[in-house]
């Protein structure tokens, strides 16, 4: 190379172009769209317009892109059936979607339940948050084989943020018009998060932010999940033994939870602690023949609901809950609560809390839509997933629901059972409707700490990602890092501050290995 270092210099129509050596000495010019032309030629190539017919040449571009075709394009991106309806193989595909459909649906009645618990609200609310973001995305998502609904890492996250909002008397023994109250405040809440993380993942929609998927790596998202079911675990310890205790909430909330629980073991209830024995007893191998035969069997076991169906038959039969003073769910009220905002008033105090909710909603449903599109060869949307999501969460807040997500167990579940298509969550929100609809009052005896088993038994898939560690360590000792970093931040402190720290500590590994490389 001639001339002193750092000059600019640009090759001439006989020269090799620098483009191949991206690292070489030489410094080239900006790379415009004519000079590239120029370089590697296209297929169609448009004359440079002088600089006077720019305007005209605009809005002719702008004209093309709002033409009847460009029209049609983008209504087919932003409503995803009207791109694979057309082409749905009805013969081959719709016995497989319904029958996924309902057993999903099946599965979400008492998985609902038991996670508006975790989130701190009646079991009702978890029967609404599992029928409108289910229909919402079936018109919106792009993820073939997802699943959306409940999920126990948000559910856990809003019950923390709904306790530190509305915290219950230290009082205690409410009546019944005092704890309808408290209720109500807490149900308004986790919708205002709910329209909070809505809203914040329609503004990233709008900035077309859903690269940051990429920066939410495996091992971040896998530590969270596994570091969550931890929370989960033991915050239904109280409702296994039949204790009352308070939340406990912040940071080393769980070690706090587990100190509560040893020091009132003594105070335990035998009858519910039979119950939970047995039901884990039923639920627990249930899931392990699902999974071990889930080639030979048709549909996987409904063992969830055989539980709740044997325990609401042996409690009304026994009158556990006025002999020996079980917490049963109760009353479910039928239909569905009247649309209404929440409590703007309360949105900028919820709107930091969102933030996290927001971030693992995106980070978990954008992960496993990613995984079952590289599986079944097809692609998937980033930025449609977070208007999907975005848009989800925003409307069914104004029905009095939580936040929600892609689910692990029931996308699992979805696939399993043969599902193909989006139009499984049509079938599935059938389910749901009909117990709110009618088969609610049949609920009734169903005793709370059934629904804390189920919240237990839903976790085995997280518990048992550390079985990959192993592996993990010999793949990549870094990204082993990343998750043990994340795992311990999760435990430890809780569960929003542990996503924050696994993300900065994984972007801090990665500048650093790309430092490495240019030195």
């Amino acid at each position: 190379m001639s001339g002193p270092r750092g000059a600019r210099t640009r090759p001439g129509l006989g020269e090799t172009s620098d483009l191949k050596y991206p690292l070489g000495t030489r410094l080239r010019e900006p790379l415009t769209e004519v000079r590239f032309q120029q370089l590697f030629g296209g297929a169609e190539q448009e004359p440079e317009l002088p600089a006077e017919s720019f305007l005209p040449r605009f809005w002719r571009l702008r004209a093309r892109a709002c033409s009847g075709r460009g029209a049609w394009r983008l209504l087919q991106a932003r409503l995803p059936p009207l791109r694979w309806l057309p082409s749905y193989r009805w013969r081959a595909w719709l016995l497989g979607d319904a029958v996924a459909g309902v057993t999903v649906g099946v599965v979400h009645v008492p998985q609902g339940m038991a996670f508006a618990l975790l989130t701190s609200v009646p079991p009702v609310f978890g029967l609404y948050t599992s029928f409108f973001p289910v229909l919402i995305y079936s018109l919106l998502g792009t993820g073939r084989h997802l699943s959306t609904g409940t999920f126990a890492v948000l559910s856990l996250m809003t019950g923390s943020v709904v306790e530190r909002l509305v915290p219950e008397p230290l009082a205690g023994n409410l009546s019944a018009v005092e704890r309808e109250q408290l209720d109500d405040q807490r149900v308004g809440a986790a919708s205002a998060l709910a329209f909070g993380s809505g809203a914040l993942m329609l503004a990233m929609f709008a900035l077309q932010l859903g690269v940051l998927a990429t920066f939410l790596s495996e091992p971040v998202v896998k530590a969270l999940t596994s570091g969550a079911a931890m929370h989960v675990l033991v915050s239904q310890l109280p409702s296994l033994l039949g204790l009352s205790l308070p939340r406990q909430i912040g940071c080393f909330s769980l070690f706090k939870t587990l100190a509560a629980v040893l020091m009132a073991l003594p105070r335990s209830s035998p009858a519910e602690l039979i119950i939970s024995a047995l039901s884990l007893a039923l639920l627990v191998p249930v899931k392990e023949l699902n999974v071990r035969f889930r080639d030979r069997l048709p549909t996987p076991i409904p063992g969830e609901v055989v539980m709740v169906l044997l325990a609401t038959v042996l409690c009304f039969t026994s009158s556990l809950d006025t002999r020996y003073n079980v917490q049963i769910v109760g009353l479910l009220p039928q239909g569905f609560p009247q649309p209404h905002f929440p409590n703007l008033a309360e949105l900028p105090r919820t709107l930091a809390n969102s933030l996290p909710i927001a971030l693992v909603t995106f980070a978990v449903s954008a992960s496993l839509a990613s995984i079952y599109a590289d599986k079944y060869c097809y692609t998937i949307d980033s930025n449609q997933e977070l208007l999907a999501h975005g848009v989800s969460n925003l409307i069914s807040s104004l029905f009095s629901c939580f936040p929600n997500s892609a689910t692990l167990a029931t996308t699992s579940l979805h696939v399993d059972a043969g599902g193909n298509t989006q139009l499984a969550g049509l079938f599935s929100c059938t389910v749901v409707l009909s117990v709110l609809l009618w088969l609610g009052p049949f609920f009734y005896y169903l005793p709370k700490a059934v629904l804390a088993c189920i919240n237990i038994s839903s976790m085995r898939q997280m518990f048992f990602q550390m079985h990959e560690l192993p592996q993990l360590w010999r793949i990549s000792r870094v990204d082993f890092a990343v998750w043990m970093v994340t795992w311990v931040a999760v435990v430890t402190l809780s569960v929003e501050l542990g996503l924050a720290v696994g993300v900065v500590f994984s972007m801090m590994t990665v500048v650093c290995r790309t430092q490495r490389v240019q030195a």
